[in-house]
């Protein structure tokens, strides 16, 4: 009889030692550490232990820090976001316990997925609370006491939503799926959301995707990123499941106007608007300038969402809620039908065989990405093909990393007759795999190029 364990978050801490300038003040150092009720003494050698391993491994390459430390149980990933400061997240190792017999699977814990993962986490609390030098500035005492509270109330919700069992290569891209739509529906969407950015003088910047796939952003493409991950695998989500158990209220605040909108972050009843800006979420956008911080206010309509980024100096008003939901609502509403109607005849175009080949691509340099393997964005392990292949694309894409190998293409063929394809160039990647026995290296070849000729030239690779 055999036992298999997930993959589960042991440790996670941030700290900083120069804020430890005594022996009877080690404590300071740790600005947070999960699980919460770790004792000090715990806690202090965790981060004694980082410590070391940080110094020891700065004499031999001292341009490039400690990224990982593995034993036989545990991984640990290390990270440096901003100087002195370091984020550790200790896993477990899973294993297969058969008899008297523990086999520990190390390859199921991959360092470029997990390190992708502890980066993101650093990333998404700069987001919502901005960088540590800004939130430390010139107090550093009083405001470290500050950060240790933010800390706190970001990673204690945050950590509990994590599903390390179900990550994988997309975590390593962390990229953005575009909707590819006609010229004219594209024209009236990026009309639509000029529309609104000058009748609406709050609104500063706007983002509007349909299915969950990002259509047009007047925001930075790095802060488009994590706002993307943000909307997609978290805020999206758990919205949808709130409606689903009918946790939704009244979607129009005029019975006279019929339309499909709701607030996703702002008032869910708009006669009592002012109580309900708190759920509006504050982030921090970089903009390639000074980091500000605007308001982030989410407005849905059936399968089209629109992200309005307010400045934070504009105050959020009922009467700013009600002139939002009476212009976007049914100009939405009216808007998603011919997205949809597009999307149904591209989709109709497109269609490939439920047993045909299976595809993940990504672009670098838009961050574009496009999976057909994974069938839905809740990383619940609801994928078309078998994890170990999943976690061999994500190898190679170390490996291509490891030998500085930019350009090239790999074909392998596993003991199950599935075939995978990575092909690398342009800072672009492309991996399919085809479930096609007895088929030679030649056929392959040509089922790929087919591939690659109908459905992708021109969009991640050039001729």
């Amino acid at each position: 009889m055999s036992t298999k364990n997930d993959i589960e978050l042991l440790n996670f801490f941030i700290f900083n030692s120069t804020y430890a300038q005594t022996e009877d003040g080690e404590e300071k150092k740790v600005l947070y550490f999960y699980p919460p009720e770790t004792d000090v003494d715990s806690q202090l050698k965790k981060v004694g232990l980082c410590e070391a391993l940080i110094k020891f491994t700065a004499s031999f390459n001292p341009t490039e820090p400690c990224r990982s430390f593995y034993t036989q149980k545990t991984k640990q990933f290390l990270f440096q976001p901003e100087p002195n400061f370091w984020y550790v997240m200790i896993v477990s190792v899973p294993c297969v316990t058969v008899g008297w017999n523990n086999e520990y699977q190390s390859d199921r814990v991959q360092e470029n997925v997990y390190s992708s993962l502890l980066r993101q986490s650093y990333r998404m609390f700069q987001l919502f609370s901005g960088s540590f030098s800004s939130l430390i500035g010139e107090k550093i005492e009083e405001n470290v006491n500050n950060l240790r509270t933010l800390l706190k109330n970001f990673y204690n919700d945050y950590l509990v939503n994590l599903k390390l069992s179900h990550c994988d290569i997309l975590d390593v891209f962390q990229g953005i799926s575009f909707l590819p739509l006609g010229k004219e529906p594209f024209l009236h969407v990026q009309s639509f959301v000029n529309l609104v950015e000058t009748t609406f003088d709050p609104v500063r910047y706007s983002a509007f995707l349909y299915n969950d796939q990002l259509v047009w952003s007047s925001i930075d493409l790095d802060d488009m990123q994590i706002i993307y991950q943000y909307l997609v695998y978290s805020l999206l989500p758990s919205h949808l499941d709130l409606e689903l158990q009918g946790g939704s209220l009244p979607r129009s605040s005029n019975p006279a106007i019929h339309h499909y909108g709701s607030f996703v972050t702002g008032p869910s009843n708009l006669r009592d608007s002012v109580a309900s800006t708190k759920k509006v979420p504050k982030v921090f956008l970089k903009n390639n300038t000074k980091p500000e911080c605007f308001h982030l206010v989410v407005y849905r309509a059936l399968s089209a969402t629109l992200c309005l980024f307010i400045d934070e100096k504009e105050a959020l008003t009922s009467d700013l809620f009600n002139a939002l939901d009476s212009y976007l609502g049914p100009q939405l509403t009216t808007l998603v039908s011919e997205v949809a109607e597009h999307c149904a005849r591209y989709a109709s175009m497109t269609a490939m065989n439920e047993n045909g080949p299976k595809l993940i691509c990504y672009n670098k340099l838009n961050l574009a990405q496009k999976s057909t393997v994974h069938l839905d964005n809740r990383k619940t392990g609801n994928i078309a093909i078998p994890e170990t292949t999943l976690r061999i694309i994500a190898d190679l894409n170390e490996d291509k990393k490891l030998i500085k190998q930019e350009d090239g293409e790999v074909f392998m063929k596993g003991i199950n007759e599935t075939w995978l394809i990575g092909k690398f160039c342009n800072f672009r990647e492309f991996y399919v795999i085809v479930n096609h026995k007895k088929a030679s290296l030649v056929e392959i070849s040509e089922e790929v190029k087919k591939l690659f000729d109908n459905r992708l030239k021109g969009l991640f690779f050039g001729d």
